[in-house]
């Protein structure tokens, strides 16, 4: 997304070393690895850390933003949310079909056309990248997890307070009852993604302390 922010602190330091532990001699030709978690579980950050430990190797490293593909657009989602109920708050949500496209591009060398939404205007803009020589794709979101091609799955997790706690600061938007009770139907959504998870990541919100 652009015009995002991220907060770097120890433990986003020491989420991303452990994950690169994990795999750094298992990288492949074109290998793809998955970070989910709730909102505000400092996503953004790990992969940005862990994109910056594989450059320093002298890979090339491409970070997919789930939440650019959503098939509601940011400035129509709360209301089509409102028409269809809670329910419909979800995984199908995102345009798999376009999210597989990109995918396939990555693994076939191909200039890709990107859906890369403005924090600032909510409009979805296009990126145009050229995944020739790029060796890694980080994909990163609520349920990038579901991600068929991914051979390394992370997990990051806040409890609901926590993550109600960090929604004031890592979102565009008013934080309504509406939009808790979306957080809490997405982390309900995602809690349903751990089996299977590769590496569980679970750190307190106190920048300076963490479990792993």
């Amino acid at each position: 997304m652009q015009n995002q922010i991220i907060t770097i602190s120890s433990k986003h330091k020491a989420a991303a070393n452990l994950i690169y532990d994990q795999i750094k001699d298992k990288i492949t030709p074109k290998y793809i690895l998955t970070v989910t978690g709730e909102v505000g579980t400092g996503k953004s950050t790990v992969c940005y850390l862990l994109g910056r430990l594989f450059k320093d190797q002298g890979l090339r490293v491409k970070i997919m933003e789930l939440d650019n593909y959503y098939k509601i657009p940011p400035l129509e989602r709360k209301e089509w949310r409102k028409k269809n109920c809670i329910d419909a708050v979800g995984a199908e949500e995102y345009d798999w079909e376009k999210i597989y496209k990109t995918i396939d591009d990555f693994k076939n060398n191909r200039i890709a056309k990107l859906p890369y939404v403005d924090l600032f205007t909510d409009y979805v803009d296009e990126l145009t990248t050229d995944f020739k020589g790029v060796d890694i794709l980080i994909i990163k979101g609520l349920y990038s997890i579901k991600c068929k091609e991914s051979k390394f799955k992370v997990f990051i997790e806040l409890t609901y307070e926590e993550a109600k706690e960090k929604n004031h600061y890592v979102e565009n938007e008013d934080v309504d009852d509406f939009r808790l009770k979306v957080i809490q139907k997405e982390q309900e959504e995602v809690q349903q993604l751990k089996e299977g998870v590769d590496f569980f990541v679970d750190f307190d919100y106190d920048e300076e302390s963490f479990h792993l």
